[in-house]
């Protein structure tokens, strides 16, 4: 990963530089116009944050189960993943909200779920910070019921009444937004990658700090 860790960056960097012209040129929706071009933004935010949940949630498993310190270093980079995107999910969706809707904020059962679950993989950050000696094991139960809560935030637009798009939104999605789109999702994702290999390389340099000072102390 460290060969292609640059060439990746490099591509991902020149993909962030078009992505401003490919949105520019997408369609207008033909109701919301100008404001709806958030979405390309928001939804592939969601996407990293959905993702970055279960890789935490994944980890954390194999962490509880094997003691493998490798995955719980995966554990926590899913969870800064899933706490970062979110919020920038929770960012982008309001100000798309205030021109949609009217409001900047609605009580929704989409809306309010997933800011549920964002507080979960916030709460998991700080027992991992302040949680003292063994937080590692609780955090990572924190983290598995996080992501559990996922296909609820997913599905809850067509289990209940929402005012919030449907999942179908995306599928239906016309030529020149879809392309747009799965470009722009395409971007976040090698992006997280990117963010994995780097974090995942940092957490295990601090680890070994942790274990040469404690070798020092002794």
């Amino acid at each position: 990963m460290q060969r292609l860790f640059l060439p990746l960056l490099i591509v991902v960097a020149a993909m962030f530089a078009y992505a401003p012209l490919a949105i520019a040129n997408a369609p207008f929706e033909s109701t919301m116009l100008l404001v709806q071009k958030i979405f390309y933004f928001h939804v592939p935010s969601w996407f990293v944050m959905f993702s970055g949940a279960f890789l935490c949630a994944g980890a954390s498993v194999v962490y509880l189960a094997k003691g493998s310190k490798n995955a719980d270093h995966y554990a926590v980079t899913g969870a800064e993943l899933a706490v970062v995107f979110g919020l920038m999910g929770l960012i982008t969706g309001p100000l798309w909200a205030r021109k949609a809707w009217g409001v900047w904020w609605e009580w929704d059962v989409k809306l309010t779920l997933a800011l549920v679950v964002w507080l979960t993989f916030v709460a998991y950050l700080l027992l991992r910070r302040y949680g003292g000696p063994g937080s590692e094991k609780l955090a990572a139960g924190v983290g598995i019921f996080g992501a559990a809560n996922i296909p609820f935030v997913y599905y809850s637009v067509n289990w209940w009444r929402t005012i919030h798009p449907k999942t179908t939104v995306v599928p239906t999605l016309g030529p020149g937004m879809r392309g747009t789109f799965w470009f722009c999702v395409l971007a976040f994702m090698l992006l997280m990658v990117l963010i994995i290999a780097g974090r995942v390389r940092l957490e295990r340099q601090r680890a070994r700090v942790d274990e040469l000072f404690l070798e020092l102390e002794d």
